[in-house]
């Protein structure tokens, strides 16, 4: 074999080397993206479930505390604000931000009525609010996780190069700015002492 011929098999070889890379990273990226989007609609599947719950919570403190008007209509447009669709992840969260506190502030109206703190159906929705939260918190988790690690690929040397090339872009976080809504809501109506 001649020089000419060993440069074209090397050359061949590199080629070959960097098509392979190139299909897996842009494999690796699509396999990245489609993670995050699961994650999201995993949230969004919780983010629903406590939108639902979020009436029937409002309709058991009204039947206590009807003269309480304002936090009850706060209540219910953050619950229409977060439920409305077609916001991204950062918007979400502003939104989901406002919602919990005006259900801090409805807890709060709650604390006022001992009967209500007692009703066994009160408490269902207050058990099933704290489930729900507990696993919004984790499905933030799972998909800040993903977010990192596409993130991260889009970002170093030479994924970025393919990312560019097609199109893959940085995802959006889902978190909370109020270092109070950081922490998991935590709802207690233990019974009153005698």
């Amino acid at each position: 074999m001649d020089v000419v011929g060993i440069v074209l098999l090397v050359l061949l070889a590199v080629v070959l080397v960097a098509l392979v890379w190139g299909v897996a990273t842009y494999n690796g990226f699509v396999r990245l993206r489609n993670l995050v989007q699961e994650a999201w609609r995993q949230i969004d599947v919780e983010l629903h479930r406590r939108h639902d719950l979020i009436p029937n919570l409002v309709e058991a403190v009204k039947g206590y505390a009807a003269h309480e008007r304002a936090v009850f209509e706060e209540v219910t447009a953050a619950r229409a604000a977060a439920a409305a669709p077609g916001s991204s992840p950062a918007e979400q969260a502003a939104q989901e931000n406002q919602l919990t506190a005006a259900l801090g502030r409805l807890f709060a109206v709650a604390e006022a009525y001992p009967q209500l703190r007692a009703s066994e159906n009160f408490m269902a929705l207050q058990a099933e609010l704290t489930n729900t939260e507990d696993r919004i918190a984790a499905g933030r988790r799972f998909y800040n996780a993903n977010v990192r690690q596409l993130n991260t690929k889009v970002e170093t040397f030479p994924p970025n190069i393919v990312a560019r090339w097609f199109g893959f872009t940085r995802a959006e976080y889902f978190e909370t700015e109020d270092p109070a809504v950081r922490a998991a809501p935590r709802v207690d109506f233990g019974t009153a002492e005698a």
